[in-house]
């Protein structure tokens, strides 16, 4: 087949219409070693918030775990009217990276398609991953839906997009030698061209402290429309993230759009830091979820978790911001937009 980008398909922004949310039901013990039973009320009041305003649809191993996966809905208060199960067995819950990338194209007789990109458990760190890398095809299959194969590994946390063309994404992540290391910079900015339909990629350098995927871009630098980002900072000198942060602001206010702008930056604190048998979680306010109705945010048990939340509904005047403490879901080492993947609707 032709790319998504030669056929008139595109990645559209997460702040634009969803059909629906992909989730992937958390069973990996190893993930959350010793602590995996204290997530599920706060996973389960994410799902609940986001059946308030569109369908989501999880994959599960068997009617078993749907079963367990339905008594925290209901605990929670859920809608399950709303909530589909899909009997696609995974190794881990991580949907943003090895879940499908939904491209559309308003005017095309099949008007949505999914990219499988390879996935890699973010450079081959957790195996095995066989079951998340066929979860994309699997969920096409289902609908029907013609599917890409681009050949690389990508995973859905590493990119942030504005809507209008433009692609964020860091070096520590992208030029890992761990992911594609037969591709340079250039050609793995065509990839992204061609099977996002991108016109402009816009590379930051850095992640945050205690991020295993090696600097995802949904820790740090989030488009909330065409021209704006909100940025994570970390005043404190002291703090190992200061400088790495600083490095990233510093690039964000160098960078131009397609249209010539300048990004208006909005700049977001970092939650006091997380620690958990003496490990430096990657405990980021970025983390949020953008649902059709509401903005989810992480909150940590922080001073500058209300500050945050303020910051955050400043951004997003037609939709409710909602924290859901994350202090017991960060021990995995990722938290809302991480479980996550949007499927666009078709306007």
């Amino acid at each position: 087949m032709s790319t998504p980008k030669a056929a008139g398909y595109y990645f559209p922004a997460e702040f634009a219409p969803h059909d629906a949310t992909w989730l992937s039901w958390p069973h990996k013990e190893a993930s959350w070693p010793g602590k995996i039973q204290t997530i599920y009320p706060y996973y389960a009041q994410f799902i609940a918030v986001l059946a308030a305003s569109e369908r989501v649809c999880i994959n599960v191993a068997d009617q078993h775990m749907e079963q367990v996966a339905k008594t925290f809905l209901r605990a929670a208060g859920a809608d399950l009217s709303r909530v589909s199960f899909f009997y696609h067995p995974t190794n881990d819950a991580w949907c943003r990276d090895h879940g499908p990338a939904f491209l559309i194209n308003p005017t095309a007789a099949v008007p949505k398609v999914v990219v499988d990109w390879g996935y890699n458990a973010w450079g081959g760190k957790y195996p095995p991953f066989d079951l998340d890398d066929v979860i994309p095809t699997l969920i096409a299959n289902h609908y029907g839906y013609p599917v890409y194969n681009p050949g690389i590994v990508m995973e859905g946390g590493s990119v942030e997009f504005n809507g209008a063309g433009t692609v964020l994404t860091s070096t520590a992540c992208l030029l890992n030698p761990n992911r594609n290391p037969h591709l340079s910079q250039r050609e793995i900015e065509q990839f992204l061209f061609d099977y996002y339909g991108m016109e402009q990629v816009l590379w930051i350098d850095e992640g945050i402290v205690g991020d295993d995927t090696d600097g995802h871009i949904d820790d740090t630098v989030r488009f909330v429309n065409e021209d704006t980002v909100l940025t994570v900072i970390e005043p404190d000198k002291q703090d190992e993230n200061h400088e790495l942060l600083e490095i990233n602001l510093r690039q964000l206010k160098k960078m131009r759009l397609l249209n010539g702008k300048q990004l208006n930056i909005v700049e977001l604190p970092m939650p006091d830091a997380v620690v958990y048998e003496d490990q430096r979680l990657p405990a980021s306010y970025a983390n949020f979820y953008i649902a059709n109705n509401a903005v989810i945010v992480p909150t940590f048990r922080s001073a500058k978790d209300d500050r945050a939340l303020s910051i955050i509904q400043g951004c997003f005047p037609d939709r409710k911001v909602v924290g859901i403490d994350s202090t017991e879901i960060i021990w995995g080492l990722g938290s809302f937009h991480c479980l996550s993947q949007q499927e666009p609707s078709v306007m």
